[in-house]
Order: structure tokens, then sequence, then C-alpha cells
């Protein structure tokens, strides 16, 4: 079949090789159409995620097949000049590798998909998606988008967020039911100083918190308030580590606070995530949560049908904006700065960006 096109809202979208396997299955292949289909049937729900945010878009156009990866390099084809040495795009080729990040908005959008600009930390900008509507959201599924990233913050002001992110990271022999456990106390931690938080499943082994912030503090003091929640986290839960290198981070579920720094983003709810049987970053109820078992039951395949019998989870999550001061109070009681990503300029306060087992091989 050479091309579909569908209503998206009154706009009309036209899906390319919409037969093309994008999930292989003996018994039930997922194919481009299906991932279209799946985003416009969640389309209320993910918009609430999305809306007039930047976002980056992880893009695999070929599929997820055996052995395929996705590169570090992100796409720089755009509507404006790429970055000297990156990519390849004015030829529009897409970077080596098999699937990528898009960082930036792709040439030949249709008229009504809007964009952002965004600030990176190397002192570049660049205009981002920013779906304000659900065909922008289907027409980045068209364009081999499977997992959107997006920003937390508004296109309004970029550069003060209106959400805080918490990422627990099984790692080690810790598994999903390890990250619950984390997320029940870290919830218990938010509600003691009046916080309400959001929780989803990552659509691999972790968890998400998300709370909802009034946007008037900078990406550093956000980071702050992640890092102190962290440390409330692990010092009152068996099992939980702020610990930025791997090495240290034994079998323990690492609270990744550095998700909260400028261009650092998760998959958002109702995303599709690259693994087998189409596996979604799926929003629950606290309850949901606790008696969870297996994430990988919301799928590309499932999640429809659970959004249209109980509703989206995340629904009340706009109606409250809560004061980070409670959080920023806990980290003015140890105020360390923690280890930046590497991609990072070295940020005022940092400790030295070093591993320990590299720092006592330097001095023995």
């Amino acid at each position: 079949m050479d091309a579909v096109e569908i209503d998206v809202d009154g706009r009309t979208l036209r899906v390319s090789s919409p037969d093309r396997v994008i999930f292989p299955s003996e018994s039930d292949p997922i194919t481009k159409l299906d991932v279209v289909e799946y985003y416009v049937a969640v389309g209320d729900a993910i918009l609430r995620a999305l809306r007039d945010r930047p976002t980056a878009l992880e893009r695999w156009p070929k599929g997820v097949h055996p052995g395929m990866k996705l590169t570090a390099r992100e796409a720089t084809h755009g509507r404006g000049p790429s970055p000297a040495g990156k990519g390849n795009s004015a030829s529009g080729r897409y970077p080596q590798g098999d699937a990528f990040y898009q960082k930036r908005m792709m040439r030949g959008a249709p008229e009504w998909v809007v964009s952002s600009r965004v600030l990176f930390p190397s002192g570049r900008a660049a205009d981002e998606l920013c779906p304000d509507h659900v065909a922008a959201i289907a027409w980045a599924a068209q364009m081999g988008t499977l997992t959107f990233h997006p920003w937390p913050t508004r296109s309004s002001d970029n550069d003060r967020p209106d959400e805080l992110r918490i990422d627990l990271d099984p790692f080690g022999a810790t598994d999903f039911r390890d990250a619950v456990r984390a997320a029940l106390v870290a919830r218990e931690l938010l509600a003691s100083v009046g916080i309400r938080g959001f929780a989803k499943t990552s659509g691999k082994r972790g968890v998400h918190l998300y709370v909802r912030i009034e946007p008037r503090w900078t990406f550093t003091d956000v980071r702050h308030a992640a890092i102190a929640l962290a440390r409330k986290l692990a010092a009152e839960t068996a099992g939980v580590t702020t610990a930025w290198w791997k090495e240290d981070r034994g079998d323990n579920i690492f609270v990744d606070f550095n998700q909260n720094c400028r261009d650092r983003t998760i998959a958002s709810a109702y995303s599709i995530r690259p693994a087998p049987h189409a596996p979604v970053s799926m929003p629950v109820t606290w309850d949901e949560l606790a008696a969870l078992e297996d994430p990988a039951e919301f799928t590309v395949r499932t999640v429809p049908s659970v959004l249209a019998e109980r509703g989206d989870a995340h629904a009340e999550i706009d109606e409250v904006e809560h004061s980070l001061e409670p959080l920023l109070e806990w980290w003015a009681d140890d105020p360390r700065e923690e280890p930046y990503p590497p991609e990072y300029p070295k940020m005022p306060g940092e400790p030295l960006r070093v591993q320990p087992s590299r720092k006592r091989s330097d001095s023995s």
C-alpha cells in the first residue's frame, strides 16, 4: 500500500508506507499505520503531556527490529542551517544508525505544525516541535517518531520549568517492584510538605513521578529540589541511591536528579518505547501502581481500551501549581552539588567530574 489519508481533528494527514512493520511479531505485527492510529486514539491524553512543550523526537523510521540501535547523534536537518560537522542537513539524510533523536524541526512540516525556540547547554539555539493539537503528534508519528521527549517548560518561557520530574531507575539486581516501593515513599515525602505527585510507568523497568510547579524557578533551582528530595528518599528508604557514577550504585534504585537539567528529557506519558511488543509509558493511579506487577501489560494494543474505560490517571495534573520552597529548604540544609551530565560545561560549585575508581587510581 503506497499511502493512506486519515482525518485528525479536521486536518488531513497522509501516512506513507502504512503497512511497514514497525514492531515485528509472528502473531501480531504492529505497522506504521497502527502507530499513527494509536497516537490518534490517545490524542487528548498525550496532548496533556505535550501541549505547548518543546519536544524532542525519538525516531525509528525503519522500525524496531532485532539488532537495531539508537545512535547517540541527533538529526540536525531542519528549517535553518545546522552546526558545521553535525549530520548532513544539506542533503536531508539521517545520521548513521537505525534510529536517532530529532531536536530540530524537520523541513517540509505542514504549515499547521508549530515550533518553539530552545537554548541548549552549549549555548546553541534551535526550534523544536511544540505540539498544540493531536494532528501535530500524529504527523510526528508518520515521520517515524515512536517516543516523545518533552521539555519541562511551556513555550511561553523555556527558561522556567513548570514540572519537577523524579526518575526512579532500577540498577543492578533491582527491578520494577523495587522502583514502585521507592515511588510510594517519595509520594509520602511530597505529601508531607503539601505536594501532590503523579506516577507513570517508564515503559521499561522504572517509575516516573511528576509534579506541576509554579514556573518561577530556574533549571538549577528545580535540579536542586530534585537532589534534595532524592537525598531524603535515600535516607529514609533502603535500596535507594543518589550516586551519579554507575560503579557506586550497587543493587539500588537510582534517583536520576539530572533529568531536571536543561535539555534533559523523559519519555512522555503515553509514549511508545522501542522494545518488543510496543510497551507504553503509562500514567497510573497510586493504587494501580501499588498493585502493578508487570508494566509490560501496557502496550499499543492495550492502552487505548484502558484509557477509554477508566480515563487518564493524570487528568488532574494541571489543576494545581505547587511551590518548590519546601524542597528548596531541604536543599538549603545540605547544599552539596552533584555532577552534571557529561555534555554540560563545568557548572558552578560542581565537584570534579571524575569517576571514583579513576580518582583512586590516580592517587595511588
